[in-house]
């Protein structure tokens, strides 16, 4: 006896299916006769899709600058898995692990090169904060929790370091068996073209889409050479979205000349989440939707895409023997006025509301979900 079953649900490519789970893994997809403890019947009117990640956040609560509860921005808004973008560093790092056991929300790490993590904004104009051997030592006693590696390359962070702290990540990258490395694009210097050189297969631009003078599109609105050569190389690109790096008219040009993000991320922290521009990676998917991507691309930048850019082998994707994460969600029509980074605004006429989530086998409701009392889980 399956323990959930979920009848007639809608994928997101509008086909309907049962989907059936059995000790927090997919069981079974199709037409499912066998009895289960629990049945919800979805009525076809229900979107599901293998459970949303958010590859970008800060969700260590003890952080001074950037912090927030794993589940308020995780399960609360139907995403799964959260992974934290460089919040911790070495020193920090096993309170954050304890810390995360607690959640309902999947959490990972990407391991700040700073050991010091973000208790300030400029955590890598101190080179001596830069310790390969603590890196080591913190992926050694957390190789499932830290998942890739963080480096902030922006003037404010690096100080008179330049393009300094890049090559050091590259070197801790390569000495702890070439875990993605996620790296963060602002005000130059070091410059954009300098960054994008130095990056390999699997590597993340992050903020991909800022509109800051040191953005991926030059002057004349085409993508830099040196992006362009990035992701020719395998380099992947990360919306990261937060408080100053997306554009709007960054992001439109950018996919008019086919240049699509492989992830969607928010970069969400309490005071963007409660105070916008951000407020849920829903809120940002649904952007990418009123820019015009279809809900198949921008649902695969949260769940496939999203997996594979991490190595999370057991998420993203609606499979028998997976994890049992899963999203119900629907498409709203709504207008709303959305707005960026820039407080440029964009028409939407669709929304994507999360209702609920199963983590693990295990059902929430979200927020939204539970106002409009959908499911009895």
């Amino acid at each position: 006896m399956f323990d959930l079953l979920l009848r007639r649900a809608r994928l997101v490519d509008d086909t309907v299916c049962d989907i059936a789970i059995k000790d927090g893994k997919i069981a079974a997809l199709g037409e499912i006769n066998d009895p289960a403890v629990k049945t919800v019947d979805l009525q076809g009117e229900c979107y599901v899709s293998a459970g949303w990640i958010d590859s970008h956040v800060h969700c260590y609560p003890e952080s001074p600058i950037y912090h927030d509860q794993p589940d308020s921005i995780g399960i609360a808004t139907g995403v799964t898995t959260v992974i934290d973008a460089g919040s911790t560093g070495a020193d920090d790092i096993d309170d954050f692990y304890t810390l995360t056991r607690d959640a309902a929300t999947e959490v990972y790490a990407l391991l700040n090169i700073s050991r010091v993590g973000l208790i300030a904004q400029n955590e890598l104009a101190n080179m001596a904060n830069i310790d390969s051997e603590a890196v080591k030592q913190a992926v050694k006693r957390h190789p499932d929790f830290i998942v890739g590696l963080k480096a902030r390359m922006s003037s404010s962070v690096v100080g008179d370091n330049g393009i300094t702290p890049l090559e050091r990540a590259k070197a801790m990258q390569q000495e702890n068996g070439d875990l993605p490395l996620m790296v963060h694009i602002g005000n130059n210097p070091p410059d954009l073209d300098e960054i994008a050189e130095r990056l390999t297969a699997g590597d993340i631009i992050t903020h991909c889409y800022n509109g800051k003078p040191n953005r991926i599109l030059t002057p004349g609105g085409e993508l830099r050479a040196s992006v362009t050569r990035a992701i020719q190389r395998g380099v992947r690109l990360d919306v990261g979205h937060g408080t100053a790096s997306l554009s709007f008219a960054v992001a439109k040009r950018a996919i008019s000349l086919g240049i699509l993000p492989h992830t969607i991320s928010s970069d969400i922290y309490c005071r963007n989440r409660i105070n916008g521009p951000v407020y849920s990676l829903a809120n940002v998917m649904s952007k990418f939707l009123a820019i015009g991507m279809s809900l198949p691309q921008v649902i695969d930048c949260v769940t496939t895409n999203a997996a594979d850019g991490l190595n999370l082998k057991t998420k993203g994707r609606l499979q028998p023997g997976l994890d049992a994460d899963l999203t119900l969600f629907t498409l709203q029509r709504q207008p709303t006025l959305l707005v960026d980074a820039e407080n440029d605004s964009l028409q939407a006429e669709k929304l994507l509301v999360p209702l609920a989530a199963v983590r693990a086998g295990k059902g929430y409701m979200t927020e939204q979900g539970s106002a409009e009392h959908v499911f009895d889980f």
